[in-house]
Formats: C-alpha cells, structure tokens, sequence
C-alpha cells in the first residue's frame, strides 16, 4: 500500500516536474516560431528589394529613354520646322528677286520703248522740220515764179473776184470739214488703242497734231488778202485732169498739187512702216490719213477734192515702200524721202498751156 502510494507520489511529481519543462519548451518554440514569422518577411522584403530596385530601374530607364525619343523628336520637329522656315524665306527671297528682275527688265523694256519712241519723235520732229523748210522754200519759189509771171498775164478784175468769192467758200467748207473730222479721229485713235496698234497710234497722234495746226492757221488767216495774193489774180497756165474732168490752174496751183503728192508719199511711208511694226495686215485703204488726205492742205488756190486725189496717190505708193521696206518710188535728198520727179510727172500730169 505504501509502495504503491510512494510510486504515485513519484509519479505525480515526474508530472508536474515535466509540465513546466513542456511549457518552457512550447514557449521557446513559440518564441522561434514568432522570430521565424518575423524574420520571415524580412527576408521576402531583402528577396523583393532586388527585383523591386531593378524594376524601379528599368522604368526609369525606359522613362528616361521615352524622354530622350521625345527630346530627339522635338529636335527633329524643330529642325524640319526651321527648315521649312529657311526654305519658305529663301523661296520668298527668291520670289522677291524674281520680281525685282521682272520689274527692271519692264523698266528697261520701257526704257527702250520710251527711247523708240523719243528717237522716232526726233525723226518726226526732223521730218516736219523739213517739210517746214520744202513748203518754205516753196513759197519762195512760188513768189519768184509769180514776180516773173505778173509780167505774163493777169486774169480779168471780174474773173479775180469770182475766184475770191469761190475760194472764201471753199475755206468756209474745209473749216467745218477739220471740226467735224475731230470726232472722227477721236474714234479712229480710240480703235487703234483697243487694237494695240502702238505704232499707229503714234503716228495717228503725229498727224491730227499737223491737223490742228492747219485748222489753227485757217482760223488765224481769216483775212487773208486775197487781192494781193498772186495766186488769184495770175492767168492760169497748166492743164491737169481727174475723173475724166479738165481742169486749169497756175503755178500756185500746181505747186500745191504736187506738195500733196509728196506729202500723201511721207505720210503713206510712216502709215505703212506702224503697220509693219505692229504686225498688221497691209491695208492702206483702211488708214485714217488716207481717208481724211487733207495733211497739208492750206485751203488755198485748188479744190480739197483735187488735193484730197491726189494725197491719196502719193499715199498709196509711200504705204507700200514703208510696210515693204524699201523705196522703190522715192529718192533720198536734203534728210528725207520724197517721190521721183517722173512719177510725181506722171501723176499729176500737167500739160503747159500755150
């Protein structure tokens, strides 16, 4: 009984004994436990913070390689952009001294124009001041004629009076012929600027400036005197004919005749040669002077009709020399051309009165 109470006694204190060794041991494993937890994530963080730090690396690589691609993108758009910039200036430069040099070669076209021009104006101016000298040295001629010629014959006091009274009429019909021609010429010349005839145009301008000059020395001569005028009161002493009409003249008469034929000669010229600068169709028919064929025409001693024929004759010929270049009916003296003697003999021809 006592061997068995001391056995149980024993036993319980083996079991007590070992309760607490059990507990102390449950503790320090708890405790390993509880430190392996802990150091658990402390090794998953040491684990992580590599691949996290490569990760984070990586995208700051790739973020700054994107910004590097931006910063080279923006590079090359403002490159291409200042290139666009630099070609647009130096293509509008370009434009510019395009322009510069269209304008100077307009400049120096007009220049040269402006020179023709200037230098054909000299010519014309040249050409009247012969003209001018040719009708001077007329009427010198044409007063010796008739100093040498009062000795010859007079026509009657009544037959002097009728040719006076006839030649007032006439001058009053060629006056309102010039102002009813200025509407004419205003029309003619405004057609030759719509055709661009600039030669003609020049020459058109040259001949109704010699119109108005004539029309002026007509108004200015309104008491011409007529009784003292040689060409009024000599007998006549040529014959000509026109349209199959006989007609008789003096040598005032005949003087003018044959200045109308040398004068529609030059004119004929100049009309022909605007023609042929502006590279119009040969027409003389359709020139304003041919029509008209008063250029020159003083009004005085034969009818405008007979000096209108025979202007056109001269024309005509001049207009065919000057559009083909040449002088197949004319001679060169004293600085200008006019038409031979044997053809301005044949024109008119005159025949002497006996």
């Amino acid at each position: 009984m006592k061997r068995a109470q001391v056995i149980s006694t024993a036993v319980l204190f083996l079991l007590l004994g070992t309760i607490p060794l059990a507990s102390a041991q449950q503790e320090q494993q708890g405790e390993k436990q509880d430190k392996q937890k802990q150091a658990q994530p402390e090794k998953q963080q040491r684990a992580q913070q590599p691949q996290q730090q490569k990760q984070n690396n990586q995208q700051q690589q790739r973020a700054q390689q994107q910004q590097q691609n931006q910063d080279k993108q923006q590079q090359r758009a403002q490159q291409q952009q200042r290139a666009q910039q630099q070609q647009r200036a130096q293509q509008q430069q370009q434009n510019q001294n395009n322009q510069q040099q269209r304008a100077q070669q307009q400049q120096q076209n007009q220049d040269k124009q402006q020179q023709r021009a200037q230098q054909q104006q000299q010519n014309q101016d040249k050409q009247q001041q012969r003209a001018q000298q040719q009708q001077q040295n007329q009427n010198n001629q044409q007063q010796q004629r008739a100093q040498q010629q009062q000795q010859q014959g007079r026509v009657s006091q009544q037959r002097q009076q009728q040719l006076i009274t006839q030649q007032r009429q006439r001058v009053t019909q060629y006056g309102q012929h010039l102002d009813q021609q200025q509407n004419l010429e205003q029309g003619h010349i405004a057609q030759l600027q719509q055709q661009n005839r600039k030669s003609q145009y020049r020459f058109q301008e040259q001949y109704s400036e010699r119109l108005r000059q004539q029309q002026a020395t007509l108004q200015n001569d309104r008491n011409h005197d007529y009784d003292g005028d040689p060409g009024y009161y000599m007998a006549p002493n040529y014959r000509y004919q026109r349209s199959g009409t006989d007609y008789q003249t003096n040598q005032y008469g005949v003087d003018l005749l044959r200045q109308g034929v040398n004068y529609g000669y030059q004119q004929g010229f100049q009309a022909g040669q605007a023609d042929r600068q502006d590279r119009w169709a040969s027409n003389y028919q359709s020139s304003y002077a041919y029509q008209d064929a008063n250029y020159g025409y003083s009004g005085y001693y034969v009818a405008q009709d007979d000096y209108n024929y025979y202007f056109r004759q001269g024309f005509q010929r001049g207009y065919e020399d000057g559009y083909n270049t040449r002088h197949q009916y004319a001679s060169y003296s004293d600085g200008s051309y006019s038409m031979l003697g044997a053809i301005v003999s044949q024109i008119l021809n005159l025949q002497e009165l006996r």
